[in-house]
């Protein structure tokens, strides 16, 4: 009789080492949706589930499961590239020294980019009021919050801190891009399942413009992370500063039903910019592939 061994740690972290991609995805999404189901299917959400969930366990739940995408990547390294790997995905989040032009970019240049887009709306400069504009305090705060609670901090290390620079390699800039941006955006979706339960939230149409609009973002973010070096830090500035904006200063300052009841105004906007930089790369999008020591692994 023969007994077929046990397979060592090495071998089962094999599996990570040869697949880190789509062990990332699953990790990613399993981690996130399995929280956020938790509370779109409880009594409090859907119904489907028999237990309640308080809101203030919710407002701790919802956060937590922002942390996903990183959590992933974290794990995913730690397995594949151990305590050095990990030393170079944390010095990639605190990459700061990237040029005082890049932080005017992301914090002056992509909100006006927005106002351009949300111009083009109808009702929307009728709508306009200068006096709900928050105030540089207040906006300060929203974007601290936004940064921590609100997703940024939580995804950018793992979208692109790990994700990104490995789609790149395998597909290039615009199909690597492509494919971030609509994972990205299915990562979204418990929180259209149930209207205003979640943000962002809404019906099956806004959802496929939020869609539209996040692949948008999501080459504008990779724009900036490519050309400040890899610098995670920067496309949690840009992500955060695209979210505040939009939520702390668009929509209050023009309240047309065009503009607040829509993602259509951040489509419009997003994909000025998206494809205005992809038209100056020349579909680069700063993408240097010497730069890149990815493995060329799924």
């Amino acid at each position: 009789m023969t007994t077929t061994p046990a397979q060592p740690a090495s071998a089962r972290q094999g599996l990570l080492a040869r697949h880190p991609l789509v062990s990332y995805f699953l990790i990613a999404f399993a981690f996130t949706w399995a929280l956020l189901f938790s509370v779109l299917l409880s009594k409090d959400g859907l119904g489907l589930l028999p237990y309640g969930v308080s809101p203030a366990l919710a407002s701790a739940i919802v956060p937590a499961g922002l942390f996903g995408p990183s959590l992933a990547a974290l794990i995913v390294t730690a397995a594949t590239e151990g305590r050095a790997g990990v030393g170079r995905w944390l010095r990639r989040i605190v990459r700061w020294r990237v040029g005082v032009q890049w932080y005017l970019f992301v914090l002056l240049g992509l909100p006006a980019v927005m106002v351009i887009g949300t111009l083009l709306r109808p009702g929307a400069l009728a709508s306009f009021d200068i006096s709900a504009l928050p105030s540089v305090l207040a906006y300060l705060g929203a974007f601290a919050f936004m940064v921590f609670l609100g997703g940024p901090l939580g995804e950018e290390p793992g979208w692109r801190g790990f994700a990104l620079p490995r789609l790149q390699r395998l597909h290039g800039p615009l199909v690597g891009g492509l494919i971030l941006g609509a994972l990205w955006a299915l990562w979204h979706l418990p929180g259209f399942l149930v209207p205003q339960r979640l943000p962002p939230s809404g019906t099956v149409m806004d959802f496929v413009r939020f869609a539209v609009a996040l692949i948008a973002l999501a080459y504008i973010i990779q724009f900036v992370f490519n050309d400040t070096g890899g610098s995670v830090l920067m496309a949690i500035l840009t992500h955060a500063t695209w979210n505040t904006f939009y939520s702390a200063a668009l929509v209050e300052v023009f309240p047309a039903p065009a503009v607040v009841g829509s993602y259509l105004n951040l489509t419009i906007a997003g994909w000025v910019l998206a494809l205005a930089l992809i038209a100056l790369t020349r579909g680069r999008l700063g993408y240097r592939p010497e730069a890149v020591q990815e493995p060329r692994v799924r």
